[in-house]
């Protein structure tokens, strides 16, 4: 039996500048930051995560997310987005007009308590209170609802399929416009991706917008494929696979947006990237951050002399 076609085009929403930054101890001047996002936006890069409103003590690298976000707004086409942790980030974000704020909710209850000290529910009820204050500004800002812990958790252990998809259920009830889900730890595989996501798609339909895929065990590219084997067509990467999170010791960081890229290409999905120009920006981001951790693949050996290389946007 055949398998079904590939979405023709699919997004790599890069969110290095939020999920790779804050993981890391160098604190990224706000000029080399708003250089990136001009990069990448020549490269083709159409959707970028620039930065998260959260207190300047928590996580002092994404303390001049305003003025990344006010950079971004310049360019025509840039869908930026930030990720708010509460209604107080989520007032920030939409009084600073981004087009999109990501609310993450853990799935694991450990997790959520750990990373954002409230229970799964109160997660939910705080998108109840962000979708409110966003109809009442009458902001255009999209609302995504990001379930973390998706395919399991350092910290809990198994994560129940059943209490994911009643959360997915549960933000979109609440206010969300769309839902995303993401295997923070590193534990999913294809076969375990593909039946989450089948089931993801019953319940949130044409509202499931994102995978986002950790390549902790060295899976993220082929995590991807069994999403996109399902239709899915947008997943979150970071440039040289920086990130991770705190509570996955020994993780080897987010999907690489330069692979994910390229793997995309390979196979005719149309991204809009110009791969030569992205893997320059690679290389400048990875100089600007000496002596952190980077990762991925295709820089250390280029692109095939067989590979046709596709256009910028």
């Amino acid at each position: 039996m055949a398998s079904p076609p590939l979405p023709r085009r699919a997004v790599v929403r890069e969110v290095g500048l939020r999920d790779g930054l804050q993981s890391i101890q160098k604190v990224l001047p706000t000029a080399r930051k708003i250089e990136w996002v001009r990069l990448a936006y020549e490269a083709g890069q159409r959707e970028i995560e620039v930065g998260s409103f959260v207190p300047p003590r928590l996580l002092p690298q994404l303390a001049d997310t305003a003025q990344v976000l006010a950079y971004a707004k310049t360019l025509p086409g840039l869908a930026a987005s930030v990720l708010v942790p509460n209604l107080q980030g989520a007032q920030r974000a939409i009084e600073h007009g981004a087009a999109l704020m990501i609310l993450p909710l853990s799935a694991s209850h450990a997790h959520s308590l750990a990373n954002l000290r409230k229970t799964p529910d109160e997660v939910v009820a705080e998108m109840g209170r962000i979708r409110a204050a966003r109809d009442a500004a009458g902001s255009r800002t999209l609302i995504e609802g990001g379930v973390g812990t998706a395919f399991g958790c350092t910290l809990q252990g198994e994560v129940a399929e059943s209490e994911v998809l009643r959360l997915l259920q549960a933000l979109l009830d609440a206010g969300a416009d769309r839902v995303s889900l993401a295997d923070t730890v590193g534990y999913a595989n294809p076969s375990a991706v593909s039946r989450l996501f089948e089931k993801a798609l019953r319940v949130a339909g044409d509202r499931f917008c994102c995978g986002h895929f950790h390549d902790t065990r060295g899976l993220a590219l082929a995590n991807i494929y069994a999403s996109l084997q399902l239709g899915v067509a947008r997943f979150d990467a970071s440039l040289a696979g920086i990130g991770g999170c705190p509570h996955a010791p020994g993780a080897s960081g987010n999907a690489s947006t330069e692979d994910a890229a390229f793997m995309l290409a390979a196979m005719d999905v149309q991204t809009g990237i110009a791969l030569d120009k992205l893997l320059a920006l690679r290389a400048e981001v990875v100089g600007w951050l000496e002596g952190e951790p980077t990762h991925g693949s295709v820089w250390r050996a280029g692109l095939p002399k067989t590979f046709a290389q596709p256009l910028a946007a």
